[in-house]
């Protein structure tokens, strides 16, 4: 039964007062990162941060897939996009995410022919109807959405569709987990790990965080209730000492994740070191498609016989990206960088931690404890 606002209020009282007091003997602060945009834009939103104490701090990681693919990516995408005979479909974020030169979005407005879909799958029906061009899917994501790509991959296998193909660059989490945790520049004393992608892959395969690291992970649901009592299992594990992974999505959430999304995934992909904008290449961290699927890898069936150069620029991205700094600290950040002209991908995404500091901004929350409006 959902819980009125009153008792919302009462119930995040209580876990911020049980919070306050595990903390108040602590030397220096526990610093907590949520690796999910969801939960990014629901600690924003919710007021979170400005309910803990300050001996308790919350930073955000990789947790944006648009935020994190690299320029290079969409370099490729807009050097396709320019073909006469390339329809690109893609999720709307990609449209304003830059290259090094130009964007998707401005592609469009020359010409090229780029369409919002709101799942891979409405890619196949854009190839039926145009059977004299290819049509490329930019599929960009985690664990949560590379299931639906690869489903995608097979659907028009078994419908016989020879003119669609993908420009992979799925990503995947624990690899980027545990770069964080090998960067000596990096401390976290907890993860808030994120719900969607451990619906998926389940709770085991974050187990390596606190078994080798010792840094005790939460997964969590997105409602700021959700997200607050996680913070508290994290600071209880932090009091103790402890660390383990602890599900707090249990009604999402299984041990063993989904099953029949694995088998899909293992079905069609396999693990390859990738890149991260503003991190660099980390170990079997990305997805590319298996042999057999070749015929629906555009990198393998029309591949671009150019070199793609990195833009430079003052973002910071990168940095924020691994909570080494806040978007405050980019010089760029509500200037010449803003979500109607975004420099950095921080930016350009509704999950992107630029957006929300810029949306929401320090001060500016609603305090869903205090208000009961979240």
């Amino acid at each position: 039964m959902a819980l009125t606002r009153a008792e919302e209020r009462a119930a995040a009282a209580k876990i911020i007062e049980e919070i306050r007091a595990m903390s108040q003997k602590l030397e220096k602060p526990w610093r907590f990162m949520e690796v999910c945009g969801t939960h990014t834009v629901s600690i924003f939103r919710g007021g979170i941060r400005q309910m803990l104490p300050e001996q308790v701090e919350l930073v955000s990681g990789p947790g944006c897939p648009v935020c994190v693919t690299p320029d290079d990516y969409m370099d490729k995408a807009i050097a396709y996009a320019r073909r006469e005979d390339i329809i690109i479909t893609t999720f709307g974020d990609m449209l304003r995410v830059p290259g090094s030169e130009s964007s998707l979005g401005e592609e469009q407005a020359k010409g090229a022919d780029i369409r919002i879909v709101y799942s891979p799958l409405d890619s196949i029906r854009i190839a039926w109807e145009h059977p004299d061009k290819k049509v490329l899917f930019l599929a960009v994501g985690f664990e949560t959405t590379a299931p639906t790509a690869a489903a995608t991959v097979l659907e028009a296998k078994r419908q016989g569709i020879g003119n669609l193909c993908l420009l992979s660059a799925q990503k995947l989490v624990p690899p980027a987990l545990r770069f964080l945790l090998q960067d000596p520049e990096i401390h976290v004393d907890g993860f808030l790990l994120p719900g969607h992608v451990a619906v998926v892959t389940g709770t085991g395969v974050f187990r390596f965080v606190a078994e080798e690291y010792h840094i005790p992970g939460v997964v969590a649901g997105f409602e700021p209730l959700q997200i607050l009592r996680a913070i508290y299992l994290l600071c209880r594990q932090a009091a103790e000492g402890e660390a383990r992974i602890e599900n707090a999505y249990g009604s999402v959430v299984r041990p063993e994740g989904n099953p029949h999304s694995r088998e899909i995934l293992e079905e069609v992909y396999e693990p390859v070191d990738a890149g991260w904008r503003g991190i660099g290449i980390i170990p079997r961290s990305g997805l590319c498609m298996k042999g057999k699927y070749e015929a629906f890898d555009m990198e393998h069936q029309l591949p671009l016989e150019r070199e793609f150069k990195i833009r430079k620029t003052a973002c910071r991205c990168g940095e924020v990206l691994r909570g080494l700094v806040t978007p405050r600290d980019c010089p760029l950040f509500g200037k010449s960088c803003v979500p109607t002209h975004a420099v950095g991908p921080c930016m350009v995404s509704v999950e992107g931690v630029c957006a929300a500091w810029y949306k929401y901004g320090q001060g500016r929350f609603q305090q869903f404890a205090q208000s009961g409006k979240a």
